[in-house]
Protein backbone atom coordinates (compact mmCIF):
# COMPACT_ATOMS: atom_id res chain seq x y z
CA UNK A 1 0.00 0.00 0.00
CA UNK A 2 2.83 2.40 0.94
CA UNK A 3 4.51 1.65 -2.47
CA UNK A 4 1.48 2.64 -4.55
CA UNK A 5 0.91 5.79 -2.63
CA UNK A 6 4.28 6.79 -3.17
CA UNK A 7 3.87 6.39 -6.96
CA UNK A 8 0.62 8.01 -6.80
CA UNK A 9 2.21 10.83 -5.19
CA UNK A 10 4.69 10.99 -8.09
CA UNK A 11 3.04 10.80 -10.42
CA UNK A 12 -0.02 13.20 -9.34
CA UNK A 13 2.46 15.80 -6.70
CA UNK A 14 0.06 18.01 -5.03
CA UNK A 15 1.67 20.96 -3.23
CA UNK A 16 0.68 23.17 -0.19
CA UNK A 17 -1.46 26.34 -1.26
CA UNK A 18 0.26 29.33 0.00
CA UNK A 19 -2.18 32.32 -0.75
CA UNK A 20 -5.15 33.58 0.68
CA UNK A 21 -7.11 30.70 1.99
CA UNK A 22 -10.73 31.28 1.24
CA UNK A 23 -12.36 28.05 -0.65
CA UNK A 24 -12.36 29.36 -3.91
CA UNK A 25 -8.84 30.10 -3.99
CA UNK A 26 -8.14 26.10 -2.81
CA UNK A 27 -10.70 24.84 -5.23
CA UNK A 28 -9.22 26.91 -8.59
CA UNK A 29 -5.84 26.02 -7.10
CA UNK A 30 -6.37 22.57 -7.31
CA UNK A 31 -8.16 22.90 -10.47
CA UNK A 32 -4.90 24.82 -11.59
CA UNK A 33 -2.54 21.88 -10.43
CA UNK A 34 -4.10 19.20 -12.09
CA UNK A 35 -4.47 21.38 -15.76
CA UNK A 36 -0.94 21.30 -15.41
CA UNK A 37 -0.43 18.10 -14.86
CA UNK A 38 -2.52 17.39 -17.54
CA UNK A 39 -0.44 19.76 -20.25
CA UNK A 40 2.79 17.93 -18.93
CA UNK A 41 1.31 14.84 -20.43
CA UNK A 42 0.11 15.88 -23.70
CA UNK A 43 3.47 17.88 -24.35
CA UNK A 44 4.76 14.58 -23.91
CA UNK A 45 3.18 12.43 -25.24
CA UNK A 46 3.65 14.87 -28.61
CA UNK A 47 7.21 15.25 -28.12
CA UNK A 48 7.81 11.32 -28.13
CA UNK A 49 5.46 11.06 -31.48
CA UNK A 50 2.15 9.30 -29.92
CA UNK A 51 0.19 12.72 -30.44
CA UNK A 52 -0.15 14.41 -33.66
CA UNK A 53 0.33 17.93 -32.87
CA UNK A 54 -2.82 19.34 -34.03
CA UNK A 55 -4.27 16.97 -31.25
CA UNK A 56 -2.33 18.01 -28.96
CA UNK A 57 -3.01 21.47 -29.15
CA UNK A 58 -6.96 20.52 -29.64
CA UNK A 59 -6.81 19.01 -26.30
CA UNK A 60 -4.86 21.89 -24.53
CA UNK A 61 -7.36 24.32 -26.22
CA UNK A 62 -10.20 22.55 -24.18
CA UNK A 63 -8.33 22.30 -20.91
CA UNK A 64 -7.54 25.95 -21.30
CA UNK A 65 -11.49 26.32 -21.38
CA UNK A 66 -12.43 24.49 -19.05
CA UNK A 67 -9.74 26.33 -16.86
CA UNK A 68 -10.89 29.55 -17.56
CA UNK A 69 -14.63 28.52 -16.78
CA UNK A 70 -13.78 27.41 -13.51
CA UNK A 71 -12.28 30.75 -12.81
CA UNK A 72 -15.33 32.44 -13.56
CA UNK A 73 -17.42 30.01 -11.65
CA UNK A 74 -15.35 30.55 -8.75
CA UNK A 75 -15.55 34.36 -8.87
CA UNK A 76 -11.82 34.30 -8.71
CA UNK A 77 -10.14 38.21 -10.06
CA UNK A 78 -13.41 39.72 -9.55
CA UNK A 79 -13.32 41.14 -6.19
CA UNK A 80 -9.79 41.05 -4.62
CA UNK A 81 -10.52 41.67 -1.16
Amino acid sequence: MAANKNKNDFLHPRHSYRGRVKPENLIFNSNLQEFAQKISYICNLETGGRLPPDEAYKQIKSLWKELKKSKKELGIGRNSR
